[in-house]
């Protein structure tokens, strides 16, 4: 992303703050101008991370970083004595 682009998404950004300052002098600090206070903040965070990261190369996955997983079902003894969260044993054998 060039810079200029990353120029304007901060300039955005600090709209977008102002905007939301002016929703909360309206409705007040409720939890719903709090999130978007939070949004906001993280947008601006995310933007100076990138635009830290413009002079890194960027890097392209290769085959290698690809892991294939079978469609094959797994074996059932693999999940011997597993527990299911929140349901229990899996096909607990009981007696």
């Amino acid at each position: 992303m060039p810079n200029s682009e990353i120029t304007d998404v901060q300039r955005i950004v600090t709209v977008l703050r102002r905007k939301v300052a002016s929703l909360r002098f309206h409705f007040g600090d409720v939890p719903d101008v709090r999130r978007l206070l939070n949004d906001v903040e993280r947008l601006d965070i995310d933007i100076t991370e990138l635009h830290g990261n413009t002079s890194r190369p960027r890097r392209t996955q290769t085959l290698a970083d690809v892991v294939m997983i079978p469609d094959a079902p797994y074996n059932p003894e693999l999940w011997q004595g597993a527990d299911d969260e929140g349901v229990g044993g899996y096909r607990r054998q009981t007696g």
